[in-house]
């Protein structure tokens, strides 16, 4: 089937447009059409190429081959965005006001987003709006291969098919739990059977970085030839705080010990408030950065702030 003189940048604007408001309605009014001209012209890409596109769900979600035309109703956008850049930098100066301001889909970890990125996006968002979707940093990649995000700060090494990738560095993550809560809990220091009972802090149901740690020590005391767990796995009550900053006064305030990222906390513990419970026990969380292989140059601006920023943020 050949594609190339059947697919409508019309359409494609439609589909694109669609997901991202989650509505036919909310499509009509970002592209100043009616929902019956949104919905004929997601029709009519569907007929184009003989594949369902969308469910209309609420929200609408792409389908398989939704996401693969979404991925190219994004870099058709990105690199029509850049073209026009390019125009108006040639242009003549018009009234204040009328500068035309690029929108760029990016996936961030949340530990990121509350720490180096923002101020590393910061001196470029007059030339360019960001659109971040926060994700765990294990599953923001599953963003780019959906065609939601142009680009992602993922744990993924491997590279997203039609994108490149580059190592930006690691985050390391000390057990840490304020001084109070140290002293009730641990008095003997993170022995195995104090983490069995001590509560324990987590971001959310995707955030494993506490119980991968509880695994290893639960392994530690065992004798390779006993049995696999002396005390079984260790299950100790969880407060779950969906927010980088309340995450950390959680463990401020006691409710339990928690991963806490050596980017937060630092003032805390350079004055005793927040202790390390186990030095050795640390755990370092790689980043990379993937983005489309197109030559876009907002997203390689955006690209070299996100790198400058983690060279100097983050562990190499």
């Amino acid at each position: 089937m050949d594609l190339s003189s059947t697919l409508d940048l019309a359409q494609l604007r439609a589909l694109s447009a669609a997901v991202d408001g989650g509505t036919l309605e909310a499509a009509a009014r970002a592209l100043h059409v009616t929902p019956s001209a949104v919905s004929q012209r997601l029709r009519a890409l569907e007929a184009a190429t003989g594949r369902v596109l969308l469910v209309r769900s609420k929200p609408v979600r792409p389908t398989a081959s939704g996401e693969v035309l979404l991925r190219l109703a994004r870099q058709v956008e990105l690199l029509a965005g850049d073209a026009l850049d390019e125009l108006d930098a040639g242009a003549a100066p018009g009234p204040p006001g009328g500068e035309r301001v690029q929108t760029l889909p990016i996936a961030v970890n949340a530990d990121s987003l509350g720490t180096w990125v923002l101020p590393a996006l910061a001196p470029l968002a007059g030339s360019v709006c960001f659109d971040l979707h926060r994700e765990d940093e294990g599953r923001t990649a599953d963003l780019l291969r959906a065609g939601t995000v142009v680009a992602a700060i993922t744990s993924d090494p491997d590279p997203v098919a039609g994108c490149s990738v580059t190592r930006l560095g690691a985050v390391r993550y000390r057990p840490t739990a304020s001084a109070a809560f140290a002293r009730r809990w641990f008095p003997r220091g993170p022995a195995v059977e104090a983490l069995a009972r001590a509560p324990v802090v987590v971001f959310d149901r995707e955030d494993d970085l506490q119980h991968r740690y509880l695994r290893r020590r639960a392994r530690e005391p065992r004798d390779p030839a006993g049995p696999l767990d002396p005390l079984g796995p260790l299950d100790p009550p969880v407060h779950r705080v969906p927010s980088t900053a309340d995450f950390l006064t959680a463990v401020r305030l006691g409710l339990g010990w928690g991963m806490v990222p050596d980017l937060q906390g630092g003032a805390e513990r350079a004055e005793g408030s927040l202790v390390d419970l186990d030095p050795s026990g640390a755990v370092d969380v790689a980043l990379h950065w993937q983005q489309w292989k197109l030559r876009s140059a907002s997203l390689d601006r955006v690209a070299a702030a996100v790198t400058a920023a983690a060279h100097r943020h983050l562990q190499r």
